[in-house]
């Protein structure tokens, strides 16, 4: 008998993400009521918020019904509306569980959240039974499946009804040992922008795993009309957008400002869209530029944003659409060192040729070393920290452009007093063109992402270090 009144209770099992919930079926003499799924109760219980699009119903006549084992490419809300099954379920996904099996009965008052990956299966224990599940993808003929063959002897699972007494297809007898699956890979990764300097520190990071794709302009055009159908949306896990437009002076003339604008505010809007209606995770990074640089202290993930320049209004405007994916990281940074020509290899260059620069001196930030922020991103993803923003730059003591060269200096041998302060006004004085204002304070409080266990390097240790390989 199917028990009423039970508490909504959200349970882990051995398998996971596999997820075993009892819920509250109301019951008199006319027969019962469920709330099978309620999304905003089951999310405050503590079920994932999994986006379901298509709900299926599969009646079973006769007792010891048996479907095979199969593990398809999205997540599954599996329940019964009459009747009872026992079910099987065993992690096919790469990685420490493949292989590992859990077992329940299922009536009325119990459901099961099925991840991506892992393989379902069950057994009537009553006639008539309705096995329903909810699933939050449209099958399709591409998508990547796996299964596994109900007798394994490796899963083992102990069947109430013997295999050899029950209902069941030929196709699912026909499926392959444990030893001879293929697990299912993680949804992929996209990083767009891969062959910038913080696309390759990502490629680094990633270590050339199989399920991270690298994109540039010429490989995906995220401006195009048809990015909608560019790819197989579902596959993908995580966005990662490395990639904008940063000439901060270009800008401010009119054919930059309307580059800037379609890439770092209208494509980002594409991108938002995607992510928020295929369960993607977006990791969007953002600039400093997008405060006005006149506070006295570090800024804070939640100060509001004053942008000076096009560039960072474009920037906030990218920010502000991204905050409204429910899985998003903005990642807030300054100062970028990578690959390729940037500040401290100019230094370096003018150091060795004996030149002795004026460089900017009211202009207060940290560097940012591309492999640090790409760890920090990756931390974001892998520790399934809260989203939201992070402010991610170097540690340490602030210093201003000029101290920074001075360092370099010092680091390559050569006398850092041939560096003279000059200030931002002073600088631009001679250089034609439009010039972007430029933040004066670009320290960016590290609190938040401290908070989460990651632990920004010291930027002078950084900058050190990166001179020994780079220099």
């Amino acid at each position: 008998m199917t028990e009423f009144g039970k508490t909504l209770t959200v349970s882990e099992t051995t398998i996971p993400g596999l997820l075993v919930v009892d819920l509250p079926v109301h019951g008199d003499s006319r027969g019962w009521f469920k709330e099978n799924w309620q999304r905003e109760k089951m999310v405050a219980a503590g079920l994932p918020d999994f986006g379901p699009v298509q709900n299926n119903i599969s009646f079973n006549d006769a007792v010891g019904t048996t479907r095979g084992i199969h593990a398809e490419p999205w997540d599954k809300w599996v329940s019964v509306a009459t009747g009872k099954i026992f079910g099987a379920w065993v992690d096919l996904r790469a990685g420490d569980t493949f292989g590992t099996v859990f077992t329940t009965e299922i009536d009325p008052s119990r459901a099961i959240l099925v991840p991506r990956g892992v393989g379902n299966s069950y057994q009537t224990l009553e006639a008539d039974t309705a096995y329903t599940y909810l699933v939050n993808d449209h099958w399709s003929p591409d998508a990547e499946y796996s299964f596994l063959n109900l007798a394994d002897e490796t899963a083992a699972i102990a069947w109430p009804i013997p295999l050899s007494d029950v209902e069941i297809s030929a196709k699912d007898l026909a499926h392959p040992r444990l030893a001879d699956v293929t697990p299912i890979g993680p949804r992929k990764i996209l990083v767009l922008g891969g062959s910038g300097q913080l696309g390759l520190a990502l490629q680094a990071a990633f270590a050339d795993a199989d399920h991270v794709e690298y994109t540039t302009r010429e490989t995906l055009d995220i401006r195009a009309d048809d990015l909608p159908s560019a790819r197989r949306w579902r596959d993908y896990g995580v966005i990662i957008n490395a990639a904008a437009f940063t000439a901060v002076d270009l800008a401010e003339t009119p054919e930059g400002r309307e580059d800037a604008w379609a890439a770092n505010a209208t494509a980002v809007a594409a991108l938002a869209r995607i992510a928020t209606d295929n369960g993607i995770t977006l990791v969007h990074v953002s600039s400093d530029y997008v405060f006005d640089g006149t506070k006295a202290s570090p800024y804070t993930e939640s100060d509001p944003v004053r942008p000076l320049g096009v560039y960072g209004q474009t920037k906030a405007a990218g920010d502000a659409v991204v905050a409204t994916v429910p899985r998003h990281y903005i990642v807030r940074t300054s100062w970028v060192i990578g690959e390729g020509r940037n500040f401290v290899r100019t230094m370096a260059s003018l150091a060795e040729r004996g030149i002795a620069p004026r460089v900017v001196g009211d202009q207060i930030g940290r560097l940012t070393f591309t492999d640090d922020l790409a760890a920090a991103i990756t931390h974001l993803l892998s520790s399934a920290a809260p989203f939201g923003v992070y402010n991610v730059t170097g540690a340490g003591e602030p210093r201003s452009w000029a101290d920074i060269a001075r360092a370099v200096y010092r680091l390559t041998g050569h006398d850092p007093g041939g560096v003279t302060d000059v200030s931002t006004a002073e600088y631009f004085a001679d250089q034609a063109g439009p010039i972007a204002p430029r933040p004066l304070n670009s320290v960016l409080d590290l609190h938040r992402i401290e908070s989460t266990g990651w632990r920004p390097r010291d930027a002078d240790a950084a900058l050190e270090a990166y001179l020994a390989t780079n220099g």
